[in-house]
This record gives structure tokens, C-alpha cells and sequence, in this order.
């Protein structure tokens, strides 16, 4: 990697970090937009019953999910080799075409397309851009690259999702993801002119990557993200409806009940941090279990307006305190696979995506009511927390593999500085040209510490 000064150091960790933001844009704006892009897209359907429309068009929620499952490691395992810089730009015009796609596609089918194309770099861009920041910011700081990628996509959840939400309601859905369509060309031209050179990971191919695959924990691991994860996102795709015809408040209010759930998103994603670099396997059991009651108060008091939002503040919450800990799990069981495990930790959030915004249409359309999703949502959480339970026992025999570059997610705070001290000479490397060996090292480090890349 090329010397840079600080300036530009900072301005390109920056410009990867607005990248999260439009992720985190493209992602979860459709959840406050429902009703409008099934009256656009399904007015037949729209007229005759409204929440069968709405559910219906909770599929633009599920193909995206299937997007990231589908990319993410696809991407991942195909680009091993490719200079990282290089692949982060191909990811973001991949973003802007998908989302410009979205908003032009003239029926419901083809914005279905759209919306899956548009969801294929997600896991990708959090992957590559993470291990771009940590390069960046050098030894003894690689977590804070990670962090700071993942930062833009909680503040999207805090005020970017609403604002968006507000524009879409008073022009046009299809206007809302244009404008994110402006975020993801803006990015691209920013990392253009700020980010450096950095190459791929010295010795990396598909095999090394796919290697993740062999660890039967890692799927175990992946299981808990998709079906505990699955609970949080039956309770968030359907808050439009729950706010306008259940609480009975207005479409003005879908951002601000949003950006209580972003608020509680961030809460816990600070606690899930610190929790999960004392003990990861606890605070996976903590964070699960705390989606089940918060979904349920959900569930029982989401009609009133003051308990929707306090409830919605919890289940965000719940949800991002399972996040950091998730990684880091993946991390110890798929060690010697960086990348990958960062994908895989994509898909499975995104096939819990993909289940809560499915199964909580169907519940809808089955006539059970808005809140039936929360009651779908803390079931599956529930599920999750029983396979963690299953994971970690069979951990006694077969204790997961962990190599001595790997992180180690339950060290104490004395272990992580110094690692943090030994991984100097991995970041100099990188600093010198060889690009990887610092990335992959922030990877590690990043994983026990940072979130995954969506709630």
C-alpha cells in the first residue's frame, strides 16, 4: 500500500464508512415503505385487501435477503485474488445498478429482480471494505476499520432509514431509492479519490476460502444467525403497518418509530460489544433470550402508541447485542477463512431476513393481524436459542479449532492488547505492499469486537 496521510486516511476510512450507510439505506428502507409500493405495484390487489398486498410485497424484503445469501459467499469464494480497493468499486457500481434498477423497474416481478441483483455485493462490501479500513488505520487499531465500515450502517438505522422513509411517503417510492442509488455513486466516487491501492491477501484462492464449509460448528453457527436473526426481522419488515393500523398513528410517524428501533439498534450493539469480548457464548444466550421478551411485549403492547415504541427501542436492542458475539463465533470455529466467515455471517442474518419478513407475511395474510408477526418472531428467536444451547454443548467434545493467528472471542482485556502488540508486524507488511496480511488480521480482530454487517 501506497504512503497516505492522515487526511487521506481519514477521508477514505470515511468514504468506505458512507458505503455502510447506503447499505444499510438500500437494505431496510423498504420495511417503512411497504404500503406505497404495494399500492404502486399491486393496485388491483391493494384496493381489494390491503394487508394481503402488503404482505405480498414483504417479498421485495425476502428476495433482497436471498441477494446477500446467494453473493455473499459466492463474491467472496470468486475474488479472493482481487487488489481490494478494485473489488470494493465493482461492488458499489454492482449497489448502484441494482438500486437504479428498483426504482425505474415498471412491475412487481421485475423490481423483484432488481432488488435481488442490488442485494448480491452486500456481504461482499462489509467483508473487503473492513479489511480496507483496517489497513488503512494500522497495527494495534485494526477493530476500529471494521467498526467504523459497520458505524455508517447503524447510523443509517438511526436517522438515514427515516429520512428516506419520509421522502419516499411524500414523493414516491421509487424517488427513495433513487436518491440511495445517488448514495452508492457518491460512495464510489469518493473511495475513488481517497482510498489507496491495497492488494488481495497473499496465498488467497476459492479453496482457501471455501474451507469454511468443512467445520460442522460453522453451521451450527450459521443457524443460530438465520433463525434467531429471523425473529428480529418478523417484528421490524412489518412496522409500517403495526404503526398506522394498529397503534393507529400516522404514516408521519413510520420514521420516528424507526429511528427508535436504530436507537436501540446502536444501544445494543455498544453493549453487545463489550458482553461479547468477555464471554461470547453467554452473550449469545443473552441476546436471544432477549428477543423472545422483547418480541413478546411487542406482541402484547405494540397497539398502544408508547409501548410500540418503548417495545421497538427493545427488540432493536436484543437483536444487536447477538451481533458482535455471533461473529466472533464464526471467527473461532472458521479461523483460518477471514473472508468467508464474514459472508457467511451475512447470509445467515439475511436468511433471517429472508424467514422473519416471509413467515410474518404469511401470519398477516392469514388474517392473525399485524402484531402476529412479533409472536412468529419470538418463537423463532426461541429456536435459535435452543441451537445455541446445542452448539455450545457439543463444544465439550469437540471443541472448536482455533489456529494461532485466529481470534480468541473469550479472551480477557489483558489477552486482546497483546494481540493487538503482536499483530504489528502483520499490519507493517501490509503497509510495505502485500495488502493482505494486515486485512485479514483486522478480520480476526474485528470479528470479536464489531457486529455483523446487518441488523
Amino acid at each position: 500500500m501506497e504512503a497516505v496521510s492522515r487526511a487521506r486516511r481519514n477521508a477514505a476510512v470515511l468514504s468506505l464508512a458512507l458505503g455502510g450507510f447506503a447499505v444499510g439505506l438500500t437494505e431496510f428502507v423498504a420495511m417503512g415503505l411497504l404500503p406505497e409500493m404495494a399500492q404502486g405495484l399491486l393496485p388491483a390487489e391493494y384496493a381489494r385487501s390491503t394487508s394481503d398486498a402488503v404482505a405480498q410485497t414483504g417479498w421485495t424484503i425476502t428476495v433482497y435477503a436471498l441477494g446477500v445469501v446467494v453473493g455473499a459467499p459466492t463474491i467472496a469464494a470468486l475474488t479472493a485474488r482481487v487488489p481490494r480497493k478494485r473489488l470494493v468499486i465493482g461492488l458499489l457500481a454492482l449497489f448502484a445498478v441494482g438500486t437504479v434498477a428498483s426504482a425505474l423497474a415498471p412491475t412487481f416481478p421485475l423490481v423483484l429482480l432488481a432488488r435481488f441483483v442490488a442485494a448480491l455485493p452486500h456481504g461482499a462490501y462489509f467483508g473487503a471494505a473492513g479489511m480496507v479500513a483496517a489497513a488503512l488505520i494500522g497495527p494495534g487499531s485494526q477493530a476500529k476499520g471494521f467498526a467504523a465500515v459497520l458505524t455508517g450502517l447503524t447510523a443509517a438505522n438511526v436517522f438515514g432509514v427515516p429520512l428516506i422513509t419520509s421522502l419516499g411517503q411524500a414523493t414516491s417510492w421509487r424517488i427513495a431509492y433513487a436518491a440511495i442509488a445517488g448514495m452508492f455513486v457518491l460512495t464510489l466516487l469518493a473511495v475513488l479519490a481517497t482510498v489507496p491501492s491495497i492488494a488481495a491477501a497473499p496465498g488467497g484462492s476459492p479453496r482457501a476460502e471455501l474451507s469454511a464449509f468443512r467445520s460442522p460448528q460453522m453451521w451450527l453457527a450459521a443457524s443460530i444467525g438465520a433463525i434467531g436473526f429471523a425473529g428480529f426481522f418478523a417484528v421490524y419488515s412489518y412496522i409500517s403497518p403495526v404503526t398506522t393500523n394498529t397503534a393507529g398513528l400516522t404514516s408521519g410517524a413510520v420514521p420516528w418509530v424507526l429511528a427508535t428501533i436504530g436507537l436501540g439498534m446502536t444501544v445494543g450493539n455498544l453493549l453487545g460489544g463489550m458482553l461479547g469480548d468477555r464471554n461470547v457464548r453467554r452473550s449469545i444466550v443473552l441476546g436471544l433470550g432477549s428477543v423472545v421478551l422483547a418480541a413478546t411485549a411487542f406482541a402484547l403492547s405494540a397497539s398502544h402508541p408508547v409501548g410500540l415504541f418503548v417495545t421497538g427501542f427493545l427488540v432493536g436492542a436484543a437483536c444487536l447485542v447477538t451481533a458482535p458475539a455471533l461473529q466472533a463465533r464464526l471467527i473461532e470455529v472458521a479461523p483460518r477463512a477471514q473472508l468467508m466467515g464474514a459472508a457467511i455471517n451475512q447470509s445467515a442474518t439475511n436468511i433471517g431476513n429472508s424467514l422473519g419478513a416471509a413467515l410474518g407475511g404469511l401470519v398477516i395474510a392469514r388474517g392473525l393481524g399485524y402484531t402476529a408477526p412479533a409472536w412468529v418472531g419470538a418463537t423463532l428467536a426461541a429456536a435459535g436459542l435452543a441451537i445455541a444451547v446445542v452448539s455450545f454443548r457439543l463444544d465439550r467434545h469437540h471443541p472448536a479449532p482455533v489456529n494461532a493467528d485466529s481470534a480468541t472471542p473469550n479472551r480477557t482485556p489483558s489477552d486482546s492488547a497483546a494481540r493487538s502488540a503482536g499483530d504489528g508486524s502483520a499490519s507493517a507488511r501490509v503497509g510495505g505492499g502485500d495488502g493482505g496480511g494486515a486485512a485479514a488480521e483486522g478480520a480476526r480482530s474485528a470479528g470479536a469486537r464489531t457486529p455483523a454487517a446487518r441488523p
